[in-house]
């Protein structure tokens, strides 16, 4: 589907962006990857990673502009909509700011979309964004709302088709835990939020292997949630440090104990898969259309799916393994 079109994804100098690039043009063969985001110096570094790639462009713009969406989406295929504000203790002390990105932005990208006849948007979602108690969640919440509507909020009708995924932690991606506490190896002493925090764990190419399928499933209004594993952050600071003491420090503003990315409100147009879920939008009899269902299984009443009641584990042997080869990537981007 991705070859020989073009492809836009906002925010996207960040980890994902990075990854989602390198991987896209590997597998498939667009026309043209634009790289949409504000900070220069990230996209004059990433140009220097993929110079000799001449799909690649880069366009300077922030998702709070409207008009300038516009005019990068112009002959666009495919959106990835990566741009968010996501650290939660800024989101808890600029809240406004965080609005202005996370919701207006997504209004924005959603009308410039649409204007511009784009065929299919992904727009990355977090599990914050369930049952979320911190404004980034909130926000979250607030734009998966806007892109799962967005496909019959037309009066006059429309054809580009909206869809969402949701993931949690990203393993190794800048400002994460794990770069945080390598960094903090050699102090002997390493901060724990909580002794039974957990957190989901996923991989940058797990994240955009959901992409690629979204864009390859979607019909509009779903929302795709990766299968994966959940790990102790207390077992996340023994995997890399295993001598070092712990500090528990307590929660943070807007941090919760354990994350969860389908809620037990959720689980009525919840359907299983082999490898995701996919929660159905209950506007418009959609959670019951059998061509959005497919060959799914509809998850069983009171399901929720939560870091801590997981039934898959991520153990400390699996996450020394991956560091140690990935060593030159982790928090690099």
């Amino acid at each position: 589907m991705l070859n020989n079109s073009s492809i836009l994804i906002t925010g996207g100098t960040g980890s994902f962006g990075h990854s989602f690039v390198s991987l896209t043009l590997k597998k498939y063969n667009p026309d043209r990857l634009v790289i949409f985001s504000r900070d220069e110096m990230k996209q004059w570094e990433m140009e220097r990673l993929f110079k000799d790639d001449p799909r690649i462009r880069f366009f300077i713009g922030d998702v709070r502009d409207k008009d300038r969406l516009h005019r990068a989406l112009y002959n666009i295929d495919f959106v990835v909509h990566a741009a968010a504000t996501k650290i939660v203790p800024t989101a808890e002390y600029n809240p406004f700011e965080c609005i202005k990105t996370n919701i207006n932005g997504a209004m924005n990208l959603i009308d410039a979309s649409i204007d511009q006849k784009v065929r299919r948007v992904v727009a990355l979602s977090t599990d914050k964004a369930s049952s979320p108690i911190n404004l980034y969640g909130a926000t979250k919440l607030a734009s998966d709302k806007l892109f799962t509507a967005s496909n019959s909020s037309y009066a006059g009708g429309h054809n580009t088709i909206f869809s969402v995924v949701r993931y949690g932690n990203v393993m190794g991606s800048r400002g994460s835990i794990i770069p945080y506490f390598l960094s903090l190896k050699h102090n002997q002493e390493l901060p724990i939020t909580d002794k039974q925090m957990t957190r989901f764990m996923i991989t940058l190419e797990q994240g955009v292997d959901l992409v690629w399928h979204a864009f390859d499933d979607m019909l509009g209004g779903e929302i795709y949630v990766k299968k994966i594993p959940s790990m102790r952050v207390i077992d996340i600071a023994k995997a890399i440090a295993p001598k070092a003491k712990h500090k528990i420090i307590g929660i943070r503003p807007g941090e919760k104990l354990h994350e969860q990315m389908i809620s037990y409100d959720d689980a009525n147009s919840t359907y299983e898969y082999t490898h995701y879920y996919k929660i159905l939008p209950q506007i418009n009899e959609w959670a019951n259309d059998n061509l959005r269902i497919k060959n799914g299984t509809k998850v069983p009443e009171g399901f929720a799916y939560s870091s801590d009641s997981n039934s898959e584990w991520m153990t400390t042997s699996y996450l020394k393994k991956w560091i140690d080869s990935n060593k030159g990537f982790i928090g690099k981007i």
